[in-house]
């Protein structure tokens, strides 16, 4: 009589663990920014930043890339800064920049899946498109895809 419970039994265990450990094991999507279009569009055209008055390398020309998550609300979480290049104190300009990002889903994500992606954000960058190109390639990030 055990032995017909037995696998009844493992099969309630093993899909109750999975009720609990599926959120750990669920991931967001990487994307990319040329690609973000496809889950979600940017709504701000102006963002407030919380600028240093002073600091290492302020005036020079670099980036700093953010990575974070947009919820399903349309608003960034987990914002952190993973690059400056070069070296110098616009990591949190950067931060504060992003952290005031706000999105609509697309007409492709209606559900309003999050997904994680990142933001290069430019500083004391050239207009000729070449060279601010030139200043950015540093700071980009492998591993997000469409």
């Amino acid at each position: 009589m055990e032995s017909i419970y037995r696998p009844l039994r493992q099969g309630l265990l093993l899909a109750s663990s999975l009720v609990f450990l599926g959120p750990a094991f669920a991931q967001s999507r990487k994307v990319d920014q040329q690609n973000l279009y496809r889950y979600w569009i940017l709504l701000n055209t102006k963002v407030q930043m919380d600028a240093p008055n002073s600091g290492l390398n302020l005036d020079k020309p670099g980036c700093a890339t953010v990575t974070y998550t947009i919820g399903s609300d349309g608003v960034p979480m987990d914002v952190q800064v993973v690059k400056v290049a070069p070296k110098s104190d616009l990591g949190p300009v950067a931060l504060s920049a992003v952290s005031h990002f706000r999105y609509g889903p697309s007409l492709g994500n209606r559900i309003g899946e999050p997904v994680a992606t990142y933001y290069i954000v430019p500083f004391n960058a050239p207009k000729d498109p070449a060279q601010r190109q030139q200043l950015m390639d540093p700071c980009k990030l492998p591993g997000y895809g469409a």
